[in-house]
C-alpha cells in the first residue's frame, strides 16, 4: 500500500498506471493467500482476523488519495468506507452474541466491482496508441457507482441477517 500511494502522489500518467499495476497485483496475491490457505487447511485466527482489515486498509487508502485528484467524490468514498465500518461492526456485536453472519453474495460482487474500478479510476488513460481513445476512466467511474449501489442493497442485507437472528423480546 505505501508505494500505491507514493505512485499516486507521483500525480502523472505514469504514477497512475504504476499505482493501479500495484493494486491489481495486491489484490490477486490476496487473493491467491486466501485460496491456497484454505486449500490446505493452513489458515490461521490471526489471518482470518487481519485478511479483511488489511483488504479494506487498502481499497479505503486508496480511496481516500483518489479524492484531491477529482477522480472520485467524497460522498462515494465516505459512502463506501462507512458503509464498510458499519458492517464490521455489526459483524462484531453479532460474534459477541453468537450470531455469525456470512460474506453477503452482494457484498462479494461489490468488491469485484470495487477491484475493477479502482484500476480503471488510476490509470485515467493508456498512453498507447488507439487505447488512449478508450474511456477507461468513466467505465471505472461509473462501475465505482455501481459497487456504491451493491454496498449500500448488501449493507442492507447484512442487517437484516442480524436482525433475523435476534431473539424476539
Amino acid at each position: 500500500m505505501p508505494l500505491i500511494i507514493l505512485a499516486m502522489i507521483w500525480d502523472s500518467q505514469w504514477g497512475g498506471i504504476i499505482a493501479a499495476v500495484l493494486f491489481v497485483v495486491a489484490s490477486i496475491t490476496d487473493y491467491y493467500d486466501g485460496h491456497f490457505a484454505r486449500k490446505y487447511q493452513v489458515e490461521s485466527i490471526m489471518g482470518k482476523l487481519l485478511d479483511p482489515i488489511a483488504d479494506k486498509i487498502l481499497v479505503s487508502a486508496t480511496l481516500i488519495m483518489l479524492i484531491p485528484t477529482g477522480r472520485l467524490g467524497p460522498i462515494m468514498v465516505i459512502i463506501l468506507i462507512a458503509r464498510d465500518a458499519f458492517i464490521n461492526g455489526l459483524r462484531s456485536v453479532a460474534a459477541a452474541q453468537n450470531i455469525v453472519i456470512g460474506a453477503d453474495p452482494l457484498g462479494k460482487w461489490k468488491t469485484g466491482f470495487q477491484m475493477v474500478a479502482i484500476p480503471c479510476v488510476l490509470v485515467h488513460t493508456i498512453p498507447l496508441p488507439y487505447l488512449d481513445k478508450i474511456p477507461i476512466y468513466q467505465i471505472g467511474y461509473w462501475i465505482m457507482w455501481l459497487s456504491v449501489i451493491l454496498s449500500l442493497v448488501s449493507g442492507y442485507s447484512y442487517i437484516q441477517k442480524y436482525l433475523k437472528n435476534q431473539p424476539l423480546s
